[in-house]
């Protein structure tokens, strides 16, 4: 059965927000089920154009690559004002209060990816949170979890180690809906009840993934260009916190892993001796166009998901830097540049939510014990959000 997105149910019954001004907060994800932008859809409906839109990381239509900030423009479908929600300081990457004047409700529609570092999570709260301090109401138009909501990996956030790429306490994968999230923080930060409304999904069940959904996919950011990406991504994300090239330049990011000088059979072989399911990596060369080592050959790994149900991808992205940090050092380093507007933090430290990933790779120590210490973390985190599920 098709799943119907929370978009579609609020367009049904778009006289509900005849007379009101509203803001819309979405990215070029947001999209209907007859391949509709949102914001034109809503517009063609008794809702009428937002009063403003708001667009997340990357620009509203998803145009800029990571860390670089998006303006404050006007929409050239519509004229409407776009307010950048992401900037080149991490004050930006909260609204102005006063972005809100003369506006009743917030409405907020991104496709999220369920992992902890993916950004949307970040702004929708923290835009969410802003909004219901200025007396503005929030409705969340739900959207499914690619990698389904069953699954929990990882560990969780550590305090003092939060940033844009962990602003919960969560697990990498963390099994959750966009609005299944916000209705967390909303009992964590003690909103108001009546602020936040979540519009859900019909049809969608916690064991579905992207591909039992039936829904088109419609690329959230520019390095997220299809479902195989989305099953990669919580592990892959990773590679960004080193000098190796994570496929940013190439038509697959993520699934591309590599740098000059790696001997790509050896890493493959390697890779392939760690037991871990649901995966292949295949010995490969690519050329980045841009970004790290832009214009020059690399040698690395193709990474295909062959079972979505049974892949790690957490403890695949973990056992890929352990084995480039421990047999190709001359092609491996930590990041050194700011990541995300921090810059007295290690990228993997604020990726992995700690120091202990970095720290026992640096001193050569097996990470087999702290990754079986994630069960309690899982099935703490599990406890926690089993109130606040929305989908059976």
């Amino acid at each position: 059965m098709k799943v119907e997105n929370g978009c579609d149910r609020l367009l049904k019954e778009s006289e509900v927000l005849a007379g009101r001004r509203y803001g819309l907060l979405a990215h070029s994800a947001s999209v209907t089920a007859d391949y509709r932008p949102l914001h034109l859809a809503l517009g063609g409906s008794k809702a009428g154009l937002p009063a403003a839109i708001f667009g997340p990381e990357h620009g509203y239509y998803g145009v800029e690559q990571d860390m670089i900030a998006s303006r404050c423009e006007s929409d050239p479908l519509t004229g409407v004002s776009i307010v950048s929600l992401y900037g080149d300081s991490v004050e930006s990457l909260r609204p102005d209060p006063r972005a809100f004047a003369g506006l009743d409700l917030l409405v907020v529609d991104l496709l999220d990816v369920g992992a902890r570092y993916y950004t949307y999570a970040a702004t929708a709260v923290w835009a969410a949170e802003v909004a219901i301090e200025a007396g503005v109401e929030v409705w969340v138009l739900d959207r499914p979890n690619p990698l389904g909501g069953e699954i929990i990996e990882g560990d969780l956030l550590r305090p003092g180690y939060e940033s844009f790429v962990g602003a919960f306490r969560t697990p990498v994968r963390h099994g959750l809906t966009l609005g299944e999230l916000m209705k967390l923080e909303a009992r964590r930060r003690g909103w108001d009840p009546e602020g936040l409304k979540v519009w859900t999904m019909q049809g969608w069940q916690r064991a579905m993934i992207w591909a039992d959904t039936e829904l088109p996919w419609f690329a959230p950011s520019p390095n997220m260009p299809t479902t195989q990406t989305t099953f990669i991504y919580p592990g892959g994300c990773l590679i960004e916190a080193t000098s190796v090239s994570e496929g940013r330049g190439t038509t697959r990011p993520f699934q591309l892993v590599g740098a000059p000088g790696i001997d790509a059979l050896a890493l493959a072989r390697e890779l392939a001796s760690r037991g871990l399911n649901g995966v292949e990596f295949l010995p490969t060369y690519f050329r980045p166009q841009f970004q790290k080592h832009g214009g020059e050959v690399c040698a690395g790994v193709q990474i295909e998901v062959t079972d979505p149900h049974r892949f790690q991808a957490y403890r695949c992205g973990l056992e890929l830097l352990s084995t480039l940090h421990d047999q190709f050092s001359e092609s491996f380093g930590w990041r050194q540049a700011p990541y995300e507007f921090v810059s007295d933090q290690p990228a993997i430290d604020l990726l992995t939510g700690g120091p202990e990933v970095r720290t026992a790779l640096d001193s050569r120590e097996d990470l087999s014990d702290w990754i079986d210490s994630w069960r309690d973390s899982e099935e703490e985190f599990g406890r926690e959000r089993h109130d606040i599920l929305l989908y059976s």
